[in-house]
């Protein structure tokens, strides 16, 4: 951990808040991915009333984002994110008893505050309440065991159904979400009193209005498309590979991938990224998107290629996991953290709430490949947003 932070942030509530996030990541985000054809066959459903309630959820996240943050602000996320865990375990098993679509619905619903109150964006805002603008070391830390949520749960998720039914696999995460709790537990009650070399460290510096409301919408802009990317390929990366070709065994197992893209590439960033500007950071992993997505289309002909693909978009999506919580490190106040960015968050959640719906529909009428075809735009929209971010503001003093 970086010297600057060890006193204030420990190693234990670091670890302890990673592994939190893989299992809550795992059990919400991810569910929909791993039992969403199940569902579909068992209920006679269809995809798009499936993946309809993932987007009800990122609504909820988005009505709630401004009103989570300020919470973290004033009273830190011990709290919080403990009633995520518990909202959590609930959202699982009442989709493990849901029989009708409303009860399905209500489950979301219930999942939705849930992901607001436990997953990254509610985890940044608590590190930056304890450190400041020295958070970005362990906000990049703890994405290193989330990013293999979608490399564990989904196969694991895989051979629960396969043993217990989606039912019985379901009221399995709901025991997983429980677990988080006693690790949401480590997190301080109270900002920590900084140590003297965090004292010591640069001030982040204070942008005109003009500027932060530049900076405001170039981030906002990356976020949003991101997440817009992050929920259609969570949900679909699976049936895109498998309607692209690829035997569905196949498809699972090489959209596993994504994850250990995400982690290696983070793990990179923990390792060698100290030195580089989050600025930069931003660009390459921008940069590498819309690459990925066109190797994407040859992934049906070739495994290597569908390979490819998943790995180099996990990674791309995992550094940008990072600078998502370490840009506005560098832009905005750190004190008011969470309401800010929360703020700046909630257009991103409500169009990501529309992406799985979005992506079901796109491919059940133009298949697969179109999916790759919008979501390289999206990825070039991302790319233009980066270079002007880096352009106007890369010449800020780091902390």
């Amino acid at each position: 951990m970086d010297g600057r932070i060890g006193r204030v942030i420990s190693r234990s509530t670091v670890f302890c808040l990673g592994l939190a996030q893989l299992i809550s990541w795992g059990v919400s985000y991810y569910l929909v991915g791993a039992f969403g054809e199940r569902i579909a066959g068992e209920l006679g459903w269809s995809q798009a009333i499936i993946h309809g309630g993932l987007s009800a959820g990122l609504l909820v996240m988005g009505l709630t984002s401004g009103a989570v943050g300020r919470l973290i602000d004033r009273h830190g996320g011990r709290t919080v994110m403990c009633l995520g865990s518990l909202l959590t375990a609930a959202g699982c098993l009442g989709l493990a008893f849901a029989h009708t679509i409303a009860a399905y619905y209500a489950a979301w619903l219930c999942l939705g505050l849930a992901m607001r109150l436990s997953l990254y964006d509610a985890a940044f805002a608590a590190l930056a309440r304890i450190g400041g603008s020295a958070a970005r070391r362990p906000i990049a830390q703890i994405t290193l065991l989330g990013g293999l949520a979608s490399t564990v749960f989904w196969p694991l998720g895989h051979v629960l159904a396969e043993q217990f039914g989606w039912r019985g696999a379901l009221i399995a995460y709901a025991g997983f979400a429980l677990l988080t709790l006693s690790l949401h537990l480590t997190l301080p009650t109270v900002s920590a009193r900084p140590s003297s070399d965090a004292a010591a460290a640069k001030p982040v510096v204070t942008l005109s209005p003009a500027d932060t409301r530049f900076a405001g919408l170039l981030y906002a802009l990356i976020v949003t498309f991101a997440g817009v990317l992050n929920a259609g390929m969570s949900a679909h990366m699976i049936g895109i590979l498998a309607g692209l070709g690829l035997p569905a065994a196949a498809a699972v197992w090489i959209g596993a991938t994504r994850g250990i893209g995400q982690s290696l590439a983070r793990l990179g960033e923990v390792l060698f990224g100290a030195k580089t500007s989050p600025f930069d950071l931003n660009l390459v992993a921008c940069l590498v998107l819309p690459l990925c997505f066109v190797v994407g289309l040859a992934g049906g002909a070739s495994a290597i290629a569908a390979l490819a693909f998943a790995f180099c978009y996990g990674a791309g999506n995992g550094v940008l996991t990072i600078t998502r919580g370490t840009l506005p490190l560098m832009l905005f106040d750190p004190k008011s953290y969470g309401a800010y960015v929360g703020r700046l968050l909630a257009p991103g959640f409500f169009l990501s709430a529309a992406s799985p719906l979005a992506y079901a529909l796109l491919i059940e009428r133009y298949g697969a490949a179109a999916a790759l075809i919008l979501s390289g735009t999206l990825a070039l929209a991302m790319l233009v947003s980066a270079i002007l971010l880096r352009a106007r503001f890369h010449s800020l003093p780091r902390s």
